[in-house]
């Protein structure tokens, strides 16, 4: 069985949890694109563990990987596997592997970032990591991968020859080149190399193999799908694909072999950095998201935009990822909101429109069109069952599942592992949460 699991929204759907969740399941985890500038937070046996470019999985005994498709930082992963093992979590090759194709991630692409981001009129909001550089240089062919790491003679082979232009780069863009790359970095990047070799592995002949034998494989994504570099919302977009597709690809596996594509969404929407957010709410209510909703970025700690949930978007999400089910987190975030709003459609230039237009230019002039429903107090924390949710609550997920016309199979209810509700897809739905009976949403 091959899993592929993504973010259906511009990231942060809690990802974290539902992959550490789900990997119980399965004997391997491997993430497939992005770098360390996505953050995925679990939360096990009250102890909160904040992985950048580990699969979460590590944490429940699957077999970890890092795909091709991965931009890595050596140091950041250094400090990540390291605080791991110090918390007693068992990091070896058996259980964790690096494909050596993966790019890495280097001091001047994370101060090209830095100051191109600067120096932007029109910023992005990047996390200044240095990820679109270390994607341009793959795209260049001027990478440096994990591999090199392990080749001393390789390795500087091709720093020297790359240097010099990345010096000019780094003048142009208002910096010193003559701080750019100190010898004791290339040391310290060659230390981790010995460190790491042991964890070298073709990840492509890895999981292919584990698929022929009849292993379990989730892939993991980072960010989320309106992030991703062709069909989000550019220019205000990560540099990977962050779509289910991007998985084959990230990892070489054919997509002949993936079985299910789960997409996780929000109960409302939030976003880091700019880019357009139609639903957004600056007032009492985005607050109160933000604040009961913890929203503030794993990695860069800056608080997240949020606004309702968005229906239109979530209907371009299951196009672009093919999803086979869905997964709702967050639900218990809403309880105590007297009345709940979800984006059904949107006004542009006075038209009605249910489906998001192409340019992000337009998406950003678009007017939410909202559906009412009620809100609930009663706390959900403790909930199991999910019949036993109060009924304005089952009611706002059968609307989603049915406007979607995919199946959640699973609602998260707070940020604990065991706070989760596995759903019956072949349940016998109220039929009271009938969007054609009734005037709400």
């Amino acid at each position: 069985m091959f899993t592929v699991i993504t973010g259906a929204q511009f990231g942060d759907e809690g990802k974290g949890k539902i992959v550490d969740l789900l990997a119980e399941d399965y004997d391997i985890v491997a993430r497939f694109q992005g770098g360390d500038n996505a953050g995925h937070t679990v939360v096990a046996d009250s102890e909160t563990y904040k992985l950048h470019q580990i699969p979460s999985g590590i944490l429940v005994g699957a077999t970890a990987l890092i795909g091709p498709g991965v931009v890595l930082n050596p140091f950041t992963l250094t400090d990540e596997l390291n605080a791991l093992i110090e918390r007693g979590i068992s990091v070896t090759p058996e259980n964790f592997g690096i494909d050596p194709k993966a790019s890495i991630i280097m001091p001047y692409h994370i101060a090209a970032d830095t100051l191109g981001e600067f120096s932007e009129k029109d910023k992005i909001g990047t996390t200044k990591k240095g990820i679109a550089y270390a994607y341009s240089d793959r795209i260049l062919r001027n990478e440096i991968r994990f591999g090199d790491l392990l080749d001393e003679n390789r390795f500087y082979e091709k720093l020297n020859d790359l240097l010099p232009a990345k010096k000019e780069m780094i003048a142009n863009l208002g910096g010193n080149p003559h701080d750019l790359f100190p010898d004791e970095e290339a040391k310290r990047l060659l230390k981790i190399g010995r460190d790491l070799e042991d964890y070298a592995i073709d990840v492509s002949y890895e999981i292919n193999n584990s698929l022929r034998a009849g292993k379990k494989v989730l892939a993991e994504g980072a960010q989320g799908t309106f992030l991703d570099v062709i069909h989000g919302t550019q220019k205000y977009v990560t540099s990977s694909s962050t779509i289910a597709g991007s998985a084959c690809t990230g990892l070489g596996v054919g997509p002949s072999q993936v079985t299910k594509t789960i997409g996780l969404v929000k109960a409302y929407i939030t976003r880091v950095g700019n880019g357009p957010l139609p639903t957004e709410l600056n007032d009492e209510v985005g607050q109160h998201l933000a604040e009961v909703g913890h929203e503030y970025g794993t990695t860069t700690g800056r608080k997240r935009r949020c606004g309702w949930i968005d229906i239109p978007l979530l209907k371009k999400a299951v196009n672009l990822n093919g999803y086979t089910e869905l997964v709702l987190t967050k639900l218990d975030v809403l309880t105590g909101l007297e009345t709940i709003h979800m984006c059904v459609a949107y006004e542009l230039d006075g038209e009605r429109i249910d489906y998001p237009p192409l340019l992000t230019e337009d998406l950003e002039r678009c007017v939410p069109v909202y559906g009412d429903g009620n809100g609930w107090d009663e706390p959900l924390g403790d909930i199991r069952n999910f019949h036993d949710l109060p009924y304005s609550a089952r009611e706002f997920v059968e609307y989603v599942e049915k406007i979607s016309r995919v199946p959640i199979s699973y609602v998260s209810v707070g940020p604990d592992r065991d706070q989760i509700i596995k759903v019956d897809v072949n349940r016998q739905k109220d039929t009271r949460c009938n969007p054609i009976n009734r005037k709400l949403f």
